[in-house]
């Protein structure tokens, strides 16, 4: 997919992995949505980058747990820019449990969670898709996590949750063929702000230290690196849909000795 021109809407894009797509999306040519729901002050300098690269954006606070937010966003994409090609699901929620402490998560928690991971991700899927048919070449990729391949992450919840919108990522992409690609990117381990609150700083700083030095990539992955393949998903590959893709840094082969 050529992006000049291009419409995208990037959900939790003020900070982390969205911001870092929404940015990159807008360096290829493509105007964007900036989206947010707590980040304003972060959001408003996303916007700026995307706007210094020659986007034209819109900034939207909206909580794509709630339907009628998700549908105003999609509407004020389409009214600005009479298109949308491009849907990434960034928004993201979780509530930290320490594996074994089963009282850590109630039923609230787990609707909490799924409220934005999954039906979030399904309410701005179906809010967007009359315009990304009409698009003729409609691409949305949902970012999911590692936790829903492996059973670790913050929380149970949090990996159930991924779990959930990796399997409506392949019904997404069986119903939506020929005319809009679905696919997922399951990153694991990203140095972004968001972990760092998850973990604290010490355990962050290790994870970090422990990525560079263990992993079979040598590196340690930053929100960057996670928002190319995403766009490499839009822009890149026609021919791939219902793809759910692990970005474990190659530690399935096993980890390299410090």
């Amino acid at each position: 997919m050529d992006l000049q021109g291009r419409a995208a809407i990037v959900t939790g894009s003020a900070t982390g992995i969205g911001a870092e797509t929404a940015k990159l999306l807008a360096a290829k040519g493509c105007n964007v949505v900036v989206n947010y729901s707590r980040s304003k002050g972060e959001a408003e300098e996303t916007a700026d980058e995307c706007r210094k690269a020659g986007a034209d954006v819109l900034l939207i606070s909206a909580d794509v747990s709630k339907d009628e937010d998700c549908r105003a966003m999609a509407k004020a994409a389409l009214e600005k820019w009479k298109r949308l090609d491009v849907l990434v699901n960034s928004a993201g929620r979780t509530k930290p449990a320490t594996p074994g402490d089963y009282d850590a998560l109630n039923a609230q928690d787990f609707h909490d969670i799924y409220a934005v991971n999954v039906i979030g991700a399904y309410q701005m899927i179906r809010a967007v898709v009359p315009a990304l048919k009409a698009s003729g070449d409609g691409a949305i990729v949902s970012v999911s996590a590692l936790a829903a391949l492996t059973g670790e992450g913050s929380s149970i919840a949090y990996a159930a949750s991924k779990g959930a919108l990796n399997s409506m990522t392949i019904s997404f992409a069986r119903q939506l063929a020929p005319h809009i690609r679905v696919n997922a990117v399951c990153p694991g381990f990203v140095a972004t702000r968001w972990m760092k609150n998850l973990l604290g700083e010490q355990r962050f700083n290790e994870r970090v230290q422990d990525m560079a030095a263990t992993t079979p990539v040598g590196k340690t992955a930053h929100a960057e690196d996670i928002a190319e393949i995403v766009c490499w998903y839009i822009d890149g590959p026609g021919l791939i849909t219902g793809e759910i893709v692990p970005v474990d840094y190659g530690t399935r082969f096993g980890m390299r000795a410090k």
